[in-house]
């Protein structure tokens, strides 16, 4: 399953590794996204996807039903991050496991960035302290919580401040 799949670009590339044997679904609570995720589909033959309506706080699958969750720099923008990554740990099963790349931060960001529109829309203003992230993700019940990767990221022309401060993390973790 991915987490706030957009128009559907990583379930594809997932369905394509799962092949035919195996299952992938997206979840993104816009419905234009949906619809793009779907036309998609069916113009290239996907029948091993599926896209489904929802917030990634409230995911609309039942418990114990997901081997992989894997999402690419959206948890940051929940407003409820351990109640995310709750509900991700619901819907595994278990053993299963979690990828996620998203972004943190190296101590606190200040509040004019975080209440700033273009850094919000650019993943950066809803971004937890690296410490705090990887605590949200045990409290939900994940274990073996790790950083597989991280690069320092900047996005120039917001702010200077920032150099530094913004790092890009994989993480995995597995439900016990």
């Amino acid at each position: 399953m991915d987490l706030g799949s957009g128009a559907g670009v990583d379930v594809f590339l997932a369905a394509n590794k799962v092949g035919s044997k195996g299952y992938v679904i997206g979840v993104d609570m816009t419905e234009e996204m949906i619809k793009i995720a779907n036309e998609t589909a069916k113009k290239y033959g996907y029948e091993n996807v599926e896209f489904k309506l929802g917030e990634i706080e409230n995911l609309p699958l039942k418990d114990n039903s997901v081997d992989v969750i894997i999402s690419n720099c959206v948890i940051n923008l929940s407003p409820d991050k351990l109640r995310t990554y709750q509900e991700a740990y619901r819907v595994l099963k278990p053993g299963g496991r979690i990828l996620i790349s998203d972004l943190v931060t190296e101590g606190k960001l200040p509040e004019y960035i975080r209440k700033n529109f273009e850094a919000w829309a650019g993943c950066i203003a809803g971004a937890l302290e690296k410490k705090e992230y990887l605590d949200t993700i045990k409290k939900a019940g994940f274990r073996g919580v790790k950083i597989i990767s991280q690069n320092t990221f900047y996005e120039p022309g917001l702010d200077d401040t920032l150099t530094g401060k913004i790092t890009s993390v994989k993480v995995k973790a597995h439900k016990s």
